[in-house]
């Protein structure tokens, strides 16, 4: 990636799935383009301090935020992103979670959206199964959305693809 400004990649690290989705993208990214800032130890300055973010988060139970996003999200509202691109990637499950597929990725784009940054990242929705989620933006997820438990095939697919689409939307 040329010409990209350093991106600070943000995500729960004791979250085996997303830590895994995370290693993938830094790896597609360019190593060497991407710092992992684990959300256990970020703090406000952490986001302030990179123009480009991605940022992973997982959905628990009905859609709930993991622990630590739960936490952050408050503060991370009252931030001043202005300027920053932010990037999100969500994992879910949408055959038991149908009614709150990926809803923490919505819950994050819509800190992020509060605290004045812009999304970047948008995909399509065809492909999914499901009855509501608060990360849909007109028919796209306002990220990347991946379902390890019921199509774990097209993970890697989706996440290169993605990759793609960021090198040109993160410039």
């Amino acid at each position: 990636m040329k010409d990209m400004k350093k991106i600070g990649l943000f995500y729960v690290a004791n979250a085996v799935k997303t830590s895994r989705v995370a290693r993938k993208i830094r790896e597609a990214l360019g190593e060497d383009n991407v710092d992992i800032v684990p959300v256990e130890k970020a703090w406000s300055d952490d986001f302030k301090s990179y123009h480009n973010l991605v940022v992973g988060v997982s959905t628990w139970f009905d859609g709930e935020l993991p622990t630590y996003w739960d936490e952050l999200v408050p503060e991370l509202e009252t931030l001043d992103l202005k300027g920053k691109r932010v990037a999100l990637f969500g994992l879910g499950d949408q055959a038991n979670y149908p009614d709150n597929f990926v809803d923490g990725l919505g819950i994050l784009g819509e800190a992020f959206e509060k605290a004045g940054a812009t999304l970047v990242g948008y995909t399509s929705a065809q492909g999914y199964t499901f009855n509501h989620s608060r990360a849909l933006r007109d028919d796209k997820w306002c990220g990347l959305v991946i379902d390890m438990e019921n199509q774990p095939k097209l993970t890697d697919k989706r996440i290169r693809e993605w990759c793609g689409q960021l090198e040109r939307e993160l410039l």
